[in-house]
């Protein structure tokens, strides 16, 4: 029996008390309501900077997403199914994350607690490292939680669209991290530090690894289809990504974005029988400069005033669905901060590669979900293979040095 005023834990393997929970599952680091300002310093007050690419953990909204600007090369889409129970075991989860999110972004040197695993040496770099959290509807739905009036509108599981096939393997979760740096090792370590942190809290569902390529030439990086992708995203100011007090959303959520994961397989060895005509047809771009079909930059804005009967650019092409630039669907844009994958071969022997597409906006169904209406039956459905990923919400930033991910969900 559980004495008054101390909570327990279950998850495989374990049961203990609240104590335990806030101390030990943090890998030595308490989570107390100063455990992310001390997380940032060594015990004589000086900043643990291993490695000079900080990208900064707190501000109003979460790095990640549109920090840094130059999207890191490497990164790690994690699901985990959440085994916590009650309120203050989801926050005190909560509480470890950002603790661990602090110190791994701002780097560790040799010999600083807790213990380093040795992958990446006694120095742990900064790396450009970023931790993205974000929450999906079954969170709220969960009743032990408590959270019902406070889950948000919209946030509902992943649509199956029409030529979408989602394996349930790769599909959902509670809670997922978006882990971005400038080395692989880097994610696998940072990946293997939080889930020895939160062992017992949450249990790893699914996950896939992706890089980015540099943009060969200068501009836009290639997806694996060789075309720039990317180029168009909404600016900050636009008012199209962050959730607002004006976004019919609960208060807490403020500065916070809809997150939608989509894992996207390319047929590559089938796409690449296709000739480069046809190819740019269904894009809608050149595939050597990136420029629209009919112009000369990668940046340049289509004209499709001048082309409605889509003699230079096809009424189908991909980049005219997704956006036909009208007044009408103006606001159906969205961030896109996409990653290639490789997962080697399928049982057929076949090349299993493609694109970690992270979409992030105000709105799922307004945004998301319409575009993804206007690009039913595209032409490039036959080359690629929507088959997991899912809905979202990152959570607000962390602004407070004593403050963590999620706070104003349990105030």
């Amino acid at each position: 029996m559980t004495a008054p005023g101390t909570d327990r834990i279950s998850g495989p393997g374990h049961s203990f008390g609240r104590r335990s929970f806030l101390i030990g599952a943090g890998a030595g680091t308490a989570v107390t309501a100063t455990g992310l300002n001390a997380a940032n310093h060594r015990t004589d007050g000086a900043p643990v900077q291993a490695g000079s690419r900080v990208v900064d953990f707190r501000g109003a909204n979460q790095a990640g997403i549109y920090r840094p600007a130059v999207q890191q090369a490497q990164a790690c889409f994690a699901s985990f199914k959440v085994l916590v129970r009650g309120r203050s075991e989801l926050k005190g989860l909560l509480q470890i994350l950002t603790v661990k999110g602090s110190q791994l972004a701002i780097g560790r040197a040799a010999g600083a607690l807790p213990a380093n695993s040795g992958v990446l040496g006694e120095d742990v770099p900064a790396d450009s490292f970023t931790m993205t959290v974000g929450l999906a509807g079954s969170v709220f739905d969960n009743p032990s939680f408590g959270l019902a009036h406070q889950k948000p509108v919209g946030l509902t599981s992943m649509k199956v669209f029409r030529n979408d096939i989602l394996d349930p393997a790769w599909t959902g979760g509670d809670l997922i991290l978006q882990l971005c740096a400038d080395s692989t090792d880097m994610i696998h370590y940072a990946l293997r530090d939080i889930a020895r942190a939160t062992r017992g809290l949450m249990q790893l569902q699914w996950k896939i690894n992706g890089f980015h390529s540099a943009p060969r030439p200068a501009g836009s990086p290639r997806n694996l289809f060789g075309y720039k992708d990317g180029i168009v995203n909404p600016a900050p100011e636009e008012s199209l990504v962050w959730l607002t007090k004006d976004s019919g959303q609960p208060d807490w959520a403020v500065g916070g974005t809809f997150l939608v994961v989509r894992l996207i397989r390319m047929r590559v060895e089938l796409w690449d029988r296709v000739g480069l005509r046809k190819q740019d047809n269904m894009i809608g771009r050149h595939r050597a400069t990136g420029a629209p079909l009919g112009a000369a930059n990668e940046t340049d804005t289509p004209d499709y005033a001048n082309d409605p009967k889509g003699r230079i650019i096809p009424l189908d092409a991909h980049i005219r669905l997704a956006n036909p630039r009208t007044k009408d669907t103006d606001r159906s844009r969205f961030l896109r901060r996409g990653y290639n994958y490789d997962l080697g071969l399928d049982p057929d022997g076949n090349l299993h590669s493609g694109l970690i597409f992270a979409a992030y906006q105000q709105n799922i169904q307004h945004q998301f979900e319409a575009t993804q209406i206007r690009l039913i039956n595209e032409p490039l459905t036959d080359y690629v293979q929507p088959f997991g990923g899912g809905y979202f919400i990152a959570l607000p930033g962390v602004t407070s040095p004593d403050g963590h991910l999620g706070a104003t969900l349990f105030t």
